[in-house]
């Protein structure tokens, strides 16, 4: 078996395993940060016996012996260190899962709110997913030891604040779902815009579209959950064709032959899923709009009307600047230029500081002939982006290209 091969063996493995064997080991041993440690230490083991020795037969298996041999050393050592200290009790901690998966009160509890929402993206993304730190860290292209601090901090504060493993109770679901599925959907982002070339070791976007998919398999009865889901599932379905020899392409230029259809069309189920059950949201509108998109047999046929309709319903739900900035973009599409230059002068301010409102604007400013403008909101564009791929998009293609609203 090849590194490769054995890389992604490991890969598959830890998404199974490493929220779940997290959640068993502070449970056996009343302490999330020794747990995640261990399981940490049983992936870079992995590693590099795997790569040495080839992959065992039973890798969840490895995993788990791993994971509580180095918390069982872990334990004894901080036993013996701790001999003669006083012991505060150990955090509450759920003790019986039931039929609970194990996976996704893990994943409420990394996305607590008493965690910042930057804490959160990281121990999820370590603890759940299994990423190591030098793997986030170059996911996100943050430096190894801000990101390993950032961890050791969100990891003190689970335990400070007695945050339990469980999945909240009915009656407060709704924010922390919020907060569990917002994680997951900036996990995807930070996957999908990924810069030049191989920034990490998986691939980011789709351990996210995974998990998308084990949050609305739990909570089988949120809308929302399946909404991102779908959304997440429709999108990565482009993976294929968005980057050409390092290059971004753009929507309207993609070879959509490349796309994966059938995921798309698992994609529209789980939207009708989510219709079903009379709970709309912006999630869900947002897949709706990536459906349409991902149905369209080309650029030109795409039901653009469709799309501006439901940008307009989604600023409704959720009137954020980025929302109004691609309802102007769609709304060019269907009316025109001009009407959708006068929807971006209101977010000149607040977007100032987002390089996609002045590549909008040159666009648009080219389609309406007002060039020096365009140039200058170019060359904005430019300064704002540190993505390479996008740069040279940008540089190379943007003022010669038509109106695109996503890439």
């Amino acid at each position: 078996m090849t590194n490769s091969s054995t890389d992604d063996l490991l890969a598959r493995t830890l998404r199974e395993e490493a929220g779940p064997l997290v959640a068993r080991l502070t449970r056996r041993f009343g302490d999330f940060d020794l747990a995640e440690e261990a399981v940490q230490g049983a992936v870079v083991e992995a590693l590099t016996t795997w790569r040495r020795d080839g992959a065992p037969h039973r890798p969840g298996a490895w995993l788990q012996v791993a994971a509580t041999r180095n918390a069982m050393d872990g334990m004894r050592l901080r036993d013996r260190q701790r001999a003669l200290a006083h012991h505060a009790a150990p955090p509450a901690y759920d003790t019986c899962a039931g039929d609970t998966d194990d996976r996704l009160a893990l994943l409420f509890a990394c996305c607590h709110p008493a965690l910042a929402p930057e804490a959160r993206l990281a121990l999820t993304v370590r603890a759940v997913v299994g990423l190591t730190t030098p793997q986030i860290a170059r996911a996100f292209l943050t430096h190894e030891s801000t990101l390993a601090q950032r961890i050791v901090r969100a990891k003190r504060k689970v335990v400070a604040a007695g945050i339990s493993l469980t999945v909240p109770p009915r009656s407060e679901l709704g924010d922390r779902l919020d907060d569990v599925l917002a994680v997951v959907y900036v996990m995807f982002n930070e996957g999908f815009v990924s810069s030049t070339g191989p920034t990490q070791d998986r691939d980011l976007a789709a351990d996210a579209v995974w998990l998308a998919g084990v949050v609305a398999t739990a909570l089988p009865d949120e809308a929302e959950a399946w909404g991102l889901a779908a959304l997440l599932t429709i999108q990565h379905a482009r993976s294929r064709a968005r980057f050409s020899d390092g290059d971004l392409v753009l929507l309207r230029d993609q070879d959509r032959s490349l796309w994966d259809h059938a995921a798309i069309a698992e994609g529209e189920r789980m939207i009708e899923r989510a219709a079903s059950l009379r709970s709309p949201g912006r999630y869900q509108l947002q897949a709706a709009i990536a459906a349409v998109h991902a149905t369209g047999a080309s650029w030109a046929e795409t039901d653009w009307l469709q799309i501006s309709l439901l940008y307009d319903e989604l600023a409704r739900w959720d009137p954020s600047p980025v929302v109004r900035l691609n309802q102007a973009v769609a709304r060019a599409q269907v009316v025109g230029p001009v009407d959708a230059l006068a929807l971006l002068d209101p977010l000149a301010g607040p977007l100032d500081g987002y390089h996609l409102i002045h590549a909008t604007r040159a666009e648009l400013l080219t389609a309406v002939g007002r060039d020096d403008e365009a140039a200058t909101a170019n060359r904005r564009a430019l300064e704002l982006t540190t993505n390479d791929a996008e740069r040279r998009l940008l540089a190379t293609r943007l003022h010669r290209r038509p109106l695109s609203d996503g890439s």
